[in-house]
Parts: structure tokens; sequence; C-alpha cells
């Protein structure tokens, strides 16, 4: 069976629970609620019953337990997240304007988990996964990068398998040695996964099918294209497929990629047709925005079953 790593952050959600532009002035808050765009893939990843584990940092603080809490009873193997005793556990706050985007609050690079580095004690890690996901936000800092990059080459160097979301906004690929880092993990990548135009950001194209010809040249095995609320399409040298989105009233829709993400890996790593991965991870991604919260919408397998039973009966 395979076993699923990521690294990257952990942090806190804290949610305005009124619309608007920022945080200028004092507003109502709900939170904490566990987060971070690979501590949300993966924890989806342990909820289907997937062996998987996290490299990260967190605070020896509410915030860092709350979140070791919940990755260990979802299943994810957390003896590589360090509790840092001086540290303190990231956090995102984030408003949501009266058209739908999100302004937020960061605080990742001088947190805990902007120090992760691969220690003698997460080697045993290395050791048993055969596959790593790689989050774009994720390389955010000089040690994390190399962590990665790292844990790519031993993975890669016994077989195993990479996928990456590039969870990115264009304006920050200028940041120093982001798109260098992109690009060697993009050239490592078996399975793409980037949301809309994401896709263009990688490829010198004017079209969609351009751009993933070009992309399948470089050797990527599978290009998984998210659409949000319209579904998903999925690529191979051979093959396109597209499944639609499934139709749900929308709580919050931050981590709703992050659970498609991991739903579609899972599923691909355990040799499900594409067409059927498409399927439970639209289906992963429509529940995770029914529920306020990055994470509280993850499904297991019986539950998204039961999900697309229901859809598709009504339909």
């Amino acid at each position: 069976m395979a076993k699923v790593l990521t690294i990257g952050e952990i942090l806190v959600e804290i949610i305005a629970t009124e619309r608007g532009n920022g945080f200028r002035a004092p507003v109502p808050l709900i939170g904490p609620f566990p987060s971070g765009a690979p501590a949300i893939f993966i924890d989806q990843v342990g909820k289907l019953g997937q062996a998987c584990a996290m490299i990260s940092r967190v605070g020896d603080d509410d915030f860092g337990h709350v979140n070791l809490e919940r990755l260990k009873a979802d299943g994810v193997d957390i003896s590589g997240i360090e509790v840092d005793p001086q540290g303190t556990t990231g956090s995102a706050f984030v408003r949501y304007r009266e058209d739908g985007s999100r302004a937020f609050v960061f605080n990742i690079r001088h947190s805990a988990c902007g120090t992760i580095a691969l220690r003698e004690a997460t080697q045993t890690l290395l050791d048993e996964c055969t596959h790593i996901h790689v989050m774009g936000s994720s390389l955010y800092a000089p040690s994390v990068v190399d962590s990665i990059l790292a844990a790519i080459t031993a993975i890669k160097a016994k077989g195993g398998t990479v996928s990456f979301d590039p969870n990115l906004r264009a304006e920050i690929l200028d940041s120093p040695g982001m798109r260098e880092a992109l690009n060697t993990v993009l050239a490592k990548t078996d399975v793409f996964l980037p949301s809309g135009e994401e896709l263009f950001l990688f490829a010198d194209a004017k079209t969609e099918d351009e751009a993933v010809a070009k992309l399948l040249a470089t050797g990527i095995k599978a290009i998984v294209l998210k659409r949000g609320a319209a579904g998903a399409t999925y690529f191979d040298a051979d093959n396109r497929m597209s499944h639609p989105g499934f139709a749900v009233d929308e709580v919050d829709p931050t981590g709703a990629g992050d659970s498609f993400g991991a739903t579609f890996v899972t599923f691909w790593l355990n040799g499900a047709a594409p067409l059927d991965a498409l399927r439970f991870a639209n289906a992963s991604g429509a529940r995770a925005v029914m529920m306020s919260g990055p994470m509280e919408g993850a499904s297991t397998r019986a539950e998204l079953e039961a999900f697309i039973a229901e859809k598709e009966a009504t339909a």
C-alpha cells in the first residue's frame, strides 16, 4: 500500500463572520480552525483510510495542538511534525469580501513552520513513503524548499511518484527563488493539479489544449485541471475526460481544492479509473464547501459514496 507524504505549513484559520474588505477595524471572528494547504490535503488523505504522513513544525501552543489532534484523529502519521517549545504556530485571518473573494493576514514565514527542515527523526518517513504531494504555497522559505526537494529526490530514487498543486497567484511568482523552485518541482511531477488559469503559468500557450500538450511533453503522466463548481478535466497522453461538479450551497470554499486533490491522488494511487477518481474528487470538493472551516468538510469514502448516490439519484 502506498504511503503519502507532504511537507509544509500547518496553521490555524480564524474567520471574520461579517463580509468586508479587510481588518482595518474590529470585526467578529470565529475559529481557530485547523488549516494550511498541505495539512488540509493530508487530513483528507487520512480520512479516506490511506496511509499518510506530514513533515512540519508547530508551536507548543493551543493552535499547534488543535492541529495535531485533528490530523492524528483522521489517520495522519504525525511523527514528523515537530513541536517547538519556543515557537508559535502559524495563523491566517480571513475575511470574505462581498464578491466572494478573500482578504488574508498570514503569519507563516516567521512561525514555527517557517523553519521546517529534514532531521534524523524524519528519515524513517522518507524510507516509508512512496508518494509525495507538493503545494506551491509551501515553497515559502529556503529551508522548506530544500526539504521538499530532498524528499522528492529520495522518493523518486526508489520509484515513487510526485503530485503537485501550484496553489498560487500570478503576482507572487516573482518572489525570490519561487519560479526556480516551482520549475524544479514541476520537472519531477507525475500528476499535476492546476486550477483554471494556473495552467498558463507553466506553459507558454494561447489555448488550453496547447498548454496541456506542452506540459505532457515534459514527462508529466497526468494533468487534472480543477474548474471549481464546474468540475474538473483529466488529461494524459491518450485521454481527455471531464466530470461536472456537484451543485451544493457554498458556505466556505477554503480547502475545497486541497480536498479535491487529496481524493484524486488517493484514488489514482489505488488504480482507480480516471473518471471514477474525478467523480469522487468532485464530491470531496463539494462536501468541503458545505462547512465553515478548511478541514471541517473532510470526508470518508462512505460519506462520499452516499453523497454521490444521493446527487445522482436526484439528477
